[in-house]
Formats: structure tokens, sequence, C-alpha cells
């Protein structure tokens, strides 16, 4: 089994075409309180990321230190693959340093809703915007491909929105980007969203989605139905507050759902593994895909299904991701699942020794954690002594 798909998709007839992942750990996820990567882990992550398949990979914000400088120039001057991009705000120095770093693009952003406005810049949209159009056409004669992203654009008024993005689009920006800053959206506002800005730009169009509502995976995907060309991602889901939309749980996404398969997800455990390491984040154990019970089963109907045919219970097999099923000894196993086991583990006991063994099972009190198989293999011994010593 490799992974099973939902047809109800192909009756919805919303499947997502040309689209690209660029992914941002290594500038959002960065910015995950506390966390902060070396030059090293940064090359690291990057290389995996390319290996993956990832068509764009944002190294940092250039002008936030010397050293940052420095790691985007080596992330760009790696021979990766995938696209290289960094993040500048609308001003002309952030595109020097960008230029100076010789990325291939660039996202220029500049907040548009009226919050952002009043607060952060106290300017005016036209006073805003018009720093922005000026950088992104000071970008483009200096050869980048640019992003020309507006942030918080989800509490932008839509119209003041596409007029916005009209005017990058006239100014030649190869990309518009739609900022979800404080993930307000949904699957249902971002379809519309998307689908509204496409009636009036051809300009491709770029969704950046951020968690705090739990939905930042699923509006990228809705995103990606509407039509939408540059996913946002990052590995675990990092960024500021509550993450962004998770690289892993995206790509197994597009595969499952839309027989998308042209990245390699067969590195992702490792992936992410890494970024837990450099990060120090940790995962949640229930965490979809990378997750330590991702691939758990300890129920005896699951287990006892699982050992016939795996697909009973895996949406996907745990190897297209780098990782391994795992079979959990505890109070939900019965005597089939718990055969079953004990047979992977070079065992074959009768029938009294199996309800022996699951009674050891059921009293123990590590089965409220699950029963490790070393402790299993004792119990095995014990009762397997006793039978051959009664006395």
């Amino acid at each position: 089994m490799q992974y099973s798909r939902n047809k109800l998709v192909d009756l919805v007839g919303l499947k997502p075409t040309n689209i690209e992942i660029c992914d941002v750990t290594l500038r959002d996820g960065e910015q995950t309180p506390g966390t902060a990567f070396t030059l090293e882990e940064k090359k690291n992550i990057a290389a995996e990321l390319d290996k993956t398949g990832i068509e764009v990979i944002e190294a940092g914000f250039p002008v936030v230190s010397r050293a940052e400088r420095i790691a985007v120039r080596e992330v760009a001057h790696m021979g990766l693959n995938a696209q290289i991009c960094c993040l500048a705000r609308s001003i002309i120095p952030d595109v020097d340093a960008a230029i100076d770093c010789d990325v291939d693009m660039v996202s220029i952003f500049i907040a548009t809703s009226d919050i952002h406005l009043k607060y952060k810049y106290h300017k005016t949209c036209a006073e805003a915007t018009q720093c922005a159009y000026d950088a992104l056409e000071y970008a483009k004669d200096h050869g980048l491909i640019v992003r020309f992203a507006a942030e918080d654009a989800t509490r932008t008024d839509i119209n003041t929105l596409k007029r916005i993005y009209k005017e990058a689009e006239a100014r030649h920006a190869d990309y518009v980007s739609i900022a979800d800053t404080v993930g307000i959206l949904n699957p249902s506002t971002t379809y519309y969203l998307v689908s509204e800005i496409k009636k009036e730009i051809k300009t491709d169009i770029g969704i950046h989605c951020h968690n705090d509502l739990g939905m930042a995976t699923a509006n990228t995907i809705a995103a990606a139905e509407a039509g939408a060309k540059q996913l946002h991602t990052t590995v675990n889901s990092l960024g500021e507050r509550s993450g962004n939309a998770s690289l892993e749980e995206l790509l197994m996404s597009l595969l499952v759902l839309y027989d998308i398969d042209k990245y390699n997800t067969s590195g992702l455990m490792k992936l992410s593994k890494m970024v837990v390491e450099y990060a120090g984040v940790n995962v949640a154990k229930n965490k979809p895909i990378v997750g330590e019970l991702a691939f758990a089963h300890e129920s005896g109907i699951h287990v006892a299904a699982i050992l016939e045919e795996p697909s009973t219970y895996e949406l996907f097999s745990p190897e297209m991701v780098g990782a391994k099923r795992s079979l959990i000894i505890g109070k939900h196993t019965g005597t089939k699942a718990l055969k079953g086991v004990v047979q992977t583990m070079g065992h074959d006991l009768d029938h009294d020794q199996l309800c022996k063994l699951l009674d050891k099972v059921k009293d123990c009190y590590q089965a409220k954690r699950g029963i490790p198989c070393n402790v299993l293999e004792d119990f095995v011994q014990e009762i397997i002594k006793k039978e051959q010593n009664p006395r």
C-alpha cells in the first residue's frame, strides 16, 4: 500500500494546477520566539529542502544583521536547484541588501490593512504603497524576480487590495502575495479571496498563511484549488506565534488528495527531526505525518486489521515519509492483536498462553502508557518458564 485516494475530490473537481512551494522555514520559521539557526544549520536545512524538490527557498531577511546577510548569500551560492528568495521591506536599502546577497527572488512587503497603516506606519495607504512600488521597480531594474506581498492582506478592504495588486502588476511584479498575517482566514474565505483576485489580475498569486486558528494548511490547499501558484510553508509549522502552513502536511495532502507527486516525501521525517534539533521546538506526539504517534496503533481492532492489511487504518505508508509503524500493546489490546505482535517478536503462543499474557498486560501499571517490547518479551519468557517449571 502506498496511499488511499479520496475519490470525492474528483467529484468536486477542484484540483490545483501549476503550483510551486516556497518554503520559508529559514526566515519565518526562524522568527519562532527563541529560535535562531546557525549558518551551517541553514545550509543543512536548505539542502534537505532542495532534495525534497521545493522550488523556492526563502533564505532569510538580509537587513536583520551582518550574519544574516552572510547566511543568505551562502545559501544563494550553494548551487541548489531551488530558486533562493529573501525578504525586503519596501525601501531601496533592503533591495540593495537582496542584490548583494545574489538571490534570485526578493519578496517586497508592505502592510495594507487600516490597522497597520494607522498604528505601524502612521501613513495613508497611498503613501505606504508608493514606497513599495518604487522598491518593486528598483528590484526589477536590477534583474530580480519580485514577489509583491501585501502584509495583513486578509484584513484589507478587498477592493483596495485589488487596486494595489493591479498597480503592482502594471509595474511588472512576477507574483502578488496574499499574507494572512494573523490567521483570520478559513478555507471558504480563502477560496473566495483568491478567486476574486484572479478575476482582476493575470500575475501569479502567492499565499502565505499563519496558523492562529489551526487552519493554515487547509487554507493553503483552498488557495491552491482557487488558482494560487506559490504556496508558502514551514517545516513542522514553525513561525511567528502558532506558525505557518506545515510543509509535511501540505506535501502529503497534495499527493494523497490530488495525485501531485512531484515532490520527494521520503525524507520528511529526517527533515522534521533536523529542524526540531536546530530550532529547539518539539512537535506534538500526535502531529500528522511526523509526530511520534502518526503511525502508532494500540486498539486491538486496529492492530489486528493492520497486521492483515495496513491500509485499513493508514491513509498512506509510513515509509513514504521515512517513518516506521509502531504497534503499541496496552489496555486496549485484544488477543488477536497480541498474537500478531508476539509472532513478529518470534513467539508462537497458544490460546491459554496468550490469555495469561493479556492478563499481565492489563494488570501492568505501564499499560497506561503502553507496554514496550522489552517488557512484553519479559512477560512472554516468564509465562514460558512457568509452564516448563510449574513448581
